[in-house]
């Protein structure tokens, strides 16, 4: 069993846009949300996750993530990232975490546990189109590409990113971050 296919059958990936083979022999790859903290459930009813990262794009073996993008709404919630995915994360992982109260003109390298996550802001966008940019993809080169090999497209430029963030400690993220906003109408 996949990586993929035991977070979905634990219900912490959920609503993929793709789940399936990419392009790549042995590799995997899913977009959708990622469940970070359930909701206090009452009785049998079914409810919405507490807290989740939504526009998820993910790349893995069959036993680690290669690859990771997602939105959060607070850097707080890296830490939820990291106990919720360890088990699969690997320290030359590319991990891309845009978070909802990060300062626009910041953007961070934060080391938690071993693991090395990039932070930055979401300014309007989405995380698919951060991401492109970010590695300087043009559109037009992956058009006819498949989804899977979008993916795989995508965590190829990861792995030669060298983007020289500011490395600080979760801590000190904690103490810059400003209050969550959450704009009216955000792409998904």
């Amino acid at each position: 069993m996949t990586i993929i296919e035991t977070l979905m059958q634990q219900k912490t990936l959920f609503s993929p846009v793709f789940s399936g083979k990419t392009g790549i022999p042995d590799t995997f790859g899913f977009r959708g949300n990622l469940v970070l903290k359930e909701a206090t459930k009452f009785a049998d009813e079914a409810r919405p996750p507490e807290i989740m990262a939504d526009q998820v794009v993910l790349q893995s073996s069959a036993d680690k993530i290669a690859f990771l993008g997602c939105h959060v709404d607070s850097l707080e919630h890296l830490s939820l990232i990291l106990e919720t995915l360890k088990p699969y994360l690997e320290a030359n992982g590319r991990y891309f975490v845009f978070a909802g109260n990060v300062d626009i003109s910041e953007k961070y390298h934060i080391e938690l546990d071993g693991i090395g996550f990039y932070v930055l802001p979401l300014d309007e966008a989405t995380v698919w189109n951060e991401l492109l940019e970010c590695f300087s993809l043009d559109r037009g080169d992956i058009k006819r590409l498949d989804s899977g090999e979008k993916i795989d497209a995508l965590a190829a430029a990861a792995t030669g990113f060298d983007g020289k963030f500011k490395k600080i400690s979760f801590e000190e993220g904690l103490s810059v971050m400003g209050p969550v906003r959450i704009p009216e109408n955000r792409p998904v």
